[in-house]
């Protein structure tokens, strides 16, 4: 972790035998922010219990499989080496499913939030939710049992869908690059499919989440996270903590305009951000410029993402493929300034599906445009960065967000379904 970056605020437990839960949750969490494994003196000084609350929970912790002794800390002629604790990998996994129109990526997440197995397979072209969510469950199924993990220790499944999403009743509602899926009861309906618990969020706060969770320093602060998938969006996290808005739909930034003389939008305006940046809108742009071949069908996911593949390929070299793509950099770096110069963010962290072919040509036109144009950049500098986690980072912020219940003293504010189908905490017991 760099030196510059502030570390990561632990919470404070309380030394009434009521809130014992609450304690055992605080000090996992302690374990699992430091930078370095702990000794049970330095975790009471990081969450101000006493030392034998810190013995009992600890105890409690170890009995559960939660945490494991991880060796001795060198000798400081203070007494005789402390004994160190650390998460226990294998204590808990989740898995993540991160629903883009053109790809679902599924992961397996441990205790520590490491990827144990991956996923990844094309979005179904078929209409009807009911396909997808079959085959969500079936790799779902698949991945556990290619993790060889206990069934028993599955805390949930965490699923990252795009907006608009009903978090309350776990629905999906009319998402623009979804066509046939209104109010779509995906939460309850996976969660039948499966039989565990299932968590649901929109796809650009479980991204936030995950660079938050597992980011390292690009996780620190302030920051957007901005999607590029199929649509577009926008992740917040402020001062440390992630911003989901009033209904949990924060980020919808695709009406943005950044181009009034653009394609028409179905929201009825011209040149919306989220519009011009579809890779459809490209491949099309390109088809027109004589870059890409005529022929393509632009209502074909899988033509068009072979033709923005080639799109972003050509565009390595000088000419109009390069100017295509530079522009499209433009338009992102326009709604990143405004949103930088709002909320006085540190840094963008880019992500999502098309991150991987789009990144050699964002970082030196969206640096120039906010060196430029951020308004207090005499006071503190904005950041232009790639997420740290990959093409993953949806579907790890989704399990991550699963696995947040175990370090929260308030798990039902993750909404992982009706209360009767939330899981029991682990932490505390020595039941599995």
């Amino acid at each position: 972790m760099s030196s510059d970056q502030p570390p990561a605020v632990a919470r404070r437990g309380t030394n009434l035998d009521r809130v014992g839960g609450f304690n055992d949750t605080v000090v996992l969490d302690a374990i699992r922010r430091a930078d370095q494994r702990l000794s049970r003196v330095e975790i009471a000084a990081a969450t101000g219990l006493s030392g034998q609350a810190i013995s009992n929970i600890t105890r409690r912790l170890l009995d559960a499989g939660l945490v494991r002794e991880a060796g001795r800390q060198k000798g400081t002629g203070l007494g005789k080496p402390r004994t160190l604790l650390e998460l226990e990998p294998t204590g808990q996994y989740a898995v993540g499913v991160h629903l883009d129109p053109a790809v679902v990526t599924t992961v397996m997440l441990d205790l520590t939030g490491q990827v144990v197995v991956r996923d990844r397979t094309e979005t179904p072209a078929s209409d009807d939710p009911g396909v997808l969510i079959a085959g969500i469950a079936a790799t779902v199924e698949r991945v556990i049992s290619e993790a060889g993990a206990p069934r028993e220790r599955v805390v949930g499944v965490g699923i990252a869908a795009p907006g608009p999403i009903d978090v309350e009743r776990g629905v999906v509602i009319d998402p623009p690059n979804l066509s046939g899926w209104h109010l779509v009861p995906l939460r309850d309906a996976l969660r039948e499919r499966t039989g565990l618990p299932v968590l649901l969020d929109k796809d650009v706060t479980a991204a936030a989440s995950a660079e938050k969770w597992a980011g390292g320093p690009n996780g620190r602060g302030s920051f957007v996270f901005f999607y590029l998938g199929t649509g577009v969006g926008a992740g917040l996290v402020i001062g440390d903590e992630v911003v989901r808005g009033s209904s949990s739909n924060v980020g919808e930034i695709g009406h943005v305009i950044v181009d009034p003389d653009g394609p028409l939008c179905y929201c009825g305006r011209h040149g919306c951000v989220g519009e011009t940046s579809q890779p459809r809108y490209l491949v099309q742009q390109a088809v027109r410029a004589g870059v890409l071949a005529q022929g393509i069908d632009l209502d074909d996911r899988h033509a068009v993402d072979l033709a923005f593949a080639e799109l972003c390929r050509q565009a390595a070299g000088p000419g109009t493929a390069r100017e295509l793509i530079a522009a499209l950099a433009g338009r992102i770096a326009k709604v990143v300034e405004d949103i930088a110069n709002l909320l006085d963010l540190e840094r963008v962290v880019f992500g999502g599906p098309h991150w991987d072919q789009l990144a050699p040509f964002f970082d030196e036109v969206v640096r120039a445009a906010l060196e430029e144009r951020f308004l207090v950049r005499s006071v503190h500098p904005f950041v232009v960065t790639g997420t740290a986690l990959g093409a993953d980072v949806g579907a790890v912020g989704a399990a991550s967000l699963v696995l947040d219940h175990t370090f929260s003293p308030n798990p039902s504010v993750l909404l992982l379904g009706p209360a009767e189908s939330a899981p029991s905490v682990v932490v505390g017991s020595a039941e599995r």
